[in-house]
C-alpha cells in the first residue's frame, strides 16, 4: 500500500512542475503560421482578397490610373474592290444554235448596243418567216376589213360577213403583235443570223463562248459585262465585331496596288457569316472615283466604330486563370491588391476594352502582375 502511495505522489509532483515550467519558444513563428484559406478565383471572396507587397517589391510593378478611352475608335480590316450587282450583266444565248462570229474581246470597252457574238440559228429563221407570213395576213386582212365596210355603207354588203373580217382582223393583229415581240427577244440580225448586242455601256470582263460553240437559251453566259463606274469594296469583318458596324459609318480606304487613299461609307452588312472563316462581308461605296481602281484589286479599311466600352487597358494587365477567367489586379487605398474579375472585349493596339470589372480612377498592374499571382497566364 505504501509503495503505491508514493508512486502517485510523485507523478502528482512532477505534473506540478511540468506546469510552472515556461512555455519552450518556437524556433520560426512564420513557419508555425497558419496562413488564411485561399479564396476560390472568380467568386465574391476571391475578388475581396488582397495582398500585400513590400516597398521593395513593389519596385517590380507598373502601376498605372485608368483613364477615359479615345472617343473613337478603329477597326483594320482586309477587303478587295468588286463591282456592285447592278454594275454587273451576264448575256446569255437568245436563241439556240452556233456562234460564227466574236466581234468583241475581253478587256475592251463597249457602249450600249454594240455587236458583240453573231450566232446563226435555224429557229431565228424560222421566226423571222413566221412573222413576214403574219405581216402578209395582217395587211390582207386590213384590205379584206375596209373592203366590207365601203360595202355596208354603199348598200352592197352584208353585216354579216363584216363582222367576220373585223374577227379576222383582230386575230392577225393578235399574231403579228406575238411574231414582233418574239424578234424583238432574239435580237437583231437577218435570216439565220442573230447579233448579240450590249445591253448596257460596259467593259467586256470575260467572253465563255469561242467560234464554232454551240450554244442554247438558258446556258451558261456567253460573255460578262461590268461598268468600272460602279464599284464598291468589300470589308471582311469577324463576327465578334458585326453588332459594331452600322449602314453610314465612315471609313478609310487605301488600295496598295495604285499607292490611293481615299474614303467610303457603310452601304450595307450581309446577313451571313462564312461557315469557315467566321467572316461576313460588309459593303462601302467610295466617297470619290478613284482612278484607275479594278475590280479584284486589294484594299485595306480602316472604320471608324462604336466603342464597345469607355474603358481600355493595356493587355499585360489582363491575366487569364484556368483558362478562360479573365483578372486584373487593382491597388486598394490601403496598397494592397485585389484580383479583380473582368470581361473583356476587343484588343486593339496592345490595348484591351474592360466591359464590366473595372471602371476610370482606379490603379491597376500593367506589369509585373504575374508576381502576385503565379498560377495565372498572360492574356497576350
Amino acid at each position: 500500500m505504501r509503495p503505491f502511495i508514493a508512486a502517485v505522489t510523485l507523478g502528482f509532483t512532477l505534473a506540478l512542475a511540468a506546469c510552472d515550467r515556461p512555455p519552450h519558444p518556437a524556433k520560426n513563428d512564420a513557419a508555425q503560421t497558419t496562413p488564411a484559406p485561399k479564396a476560390k478565383p472568380g467568386t465574391a471572396e476571391g475578388s475581396k482578397s488582397a495582398a500585400k507587397l513590400s516597398a521593395e517589391q513593389k519596385k517590380f510593378l507598373t502601376i498605372i490610373t485608368v483613364g477615359e478611352a479615345k472617343d473613337d475608335e478603329t477597326l483594320s480590316l482586309p477587303g478587295r474592290v468588286s463591282f456592285r450587282p447592278q454594275a454587273q450583266s451576264a448575256i446569255g444565248a437568245p436563241v439556240a444554235g452556233r456562234v460564227v462570229a466574236q466581234l468583241a474581246r475581253a478587256g475592251e470597252i463597249v457602249k450600249a448596243g454594240t455587236p458583240l457574238l453573231v450566232i446563226e440559228s435555224a429557229d431565228a429563221a424560222s421566226m423571222r418567216a413566221a412573222a413576214d407570213q403574219a405581216a402578209i395576213r395582217l395587211t390582207a386582212a386590213e384590205q379584206s376589213f375596209r373592203r366590207h365596210t365601203e360595202m355596208v355603207a354603199k348598200g352592197v354588203g352584208l353585216e354579216s360577213e363584216l363582222q367576220e373580217a373585223d374577227a379576222r382582223l383582230k386575230d392577225a393583229r393578235a399574231e403579228n403583235n406575238r411574231a414582233r415581240y418574239a424578234l424583238s427577244m432574239i435580237g437583231g440580225g437577218n435570216g439565220a443570223r442573230v447579233t448579240v448586242n450590249a445591253p448596257t455601256a460596259g467593259v467586256v470582263l470575260v467572253i465563255k463562248a469561242a467560234v464554232g460553240a454551240t450554244v442554247v437559251p438558258g446556258g451558261d453566259p456567253l460573255l460578262e459585262l461590268g461598268d468600272p463606274s460602279q464599284l464598291q469594296i468589300i470589308a471582311q469583318v469577324t463576327e465578334s465585331d458585326l453588332r459594331r458596324i452600322a449602314v453610314g459609318q465612315q471609313a478609310d480606304i487605301e488600295i496598295p496596288a495604285l499607292s490611293t487613299q481615299g474614303k467610303a461609307i457603310v452601304d450595307s452588312i450581309s446577313p451571313r457569316v462564312d461557315a469557315e472563316s467566321r467572316r461576313a462581308p460588309v459593303y462601302l461605296n467610295p466617297l470619290k472615283r478613284i482612278d484607275n481602281m479594278q475590280p479584284g484589286m486589294l484594299a485595306q479599311i480602316v472604320l471608324h466604330v462604336r466603342r464597345e466600352s469607355s474603358v481600355s487597358v493595356p493587355a499585360a494587365a489582363v491575366l487569364i486563370r484556368n483558362g478562360k477567367e479573365r483578372i486584373v489586379y487593382v491597388e486598394n487605398f490601403d496598397g494592397t491588391f485585389e484580383a479583380r474579375p473582368v470581361k473583356t472585349g476587343t484588343t486593339s493596339d496592345g490595348n484591351v476594352v474592360i466591359l464590366e470589372g473595372i471602371r476610370t480612377g482606379e490603379r491597376i498592374v500593367t506589369q509585373g502582375a504575374l508576381l502576385l499571382d503565379t498560377q495565372a497566364e498572360l492574356l497576350l
